[in-house]
């Protein structure tokens, strides 16, 4: 028996999820299982984390950005999000993602 999808509303940059459309602003509208909802906020916590690595990372100036593990891991993580939300949101949701350019050859929009 498959799971019933829901409607979110989904913050990127606060990393929040909503079910209420109101309650606060919101970037793009998906319909997604809990399990897929999970699955959401796990990404979100893993970047939150990392953010904070991030932010101790930076006060050691010789570390430069591109030879940074701390901020590749936030961006391979924040391209899963992405992903995702291509997946399960509706159809404004993936055209801005597509014309974002997020998702190459090597993430194809699915």
């Amino acid at each position: 028996m498959a799971e019933q999808k829901k409607t979110y509303y989904i913050d990127i940059g606060s990393g929040e999820i909503s079910q209420s459309e109101t309650s606060s602003t919101w970037s793009y509208k998906i319909e997604a299982t809990d399990n897929d909802i999970i699955e959401l906020r796990e990404l979100f916590e893993q970047n939150y984390s990392t953010d904070w690595q991030n932010f101790f990372r930076a006060h050691v100036p010789y570390v430069q950005y591109h030879f940074d593990r701390e901020n590749d891991a936030y961006d391979r993580t924040m391209t899963k999000v992405y992903e995702m939300i291509h997946k399960l949101g509706n159809e404004e949701a993936k055209r801005h993602i597509e014309s974002m350019g997020i998702l190459t050859e090597e993430n194809p929009p699915t």
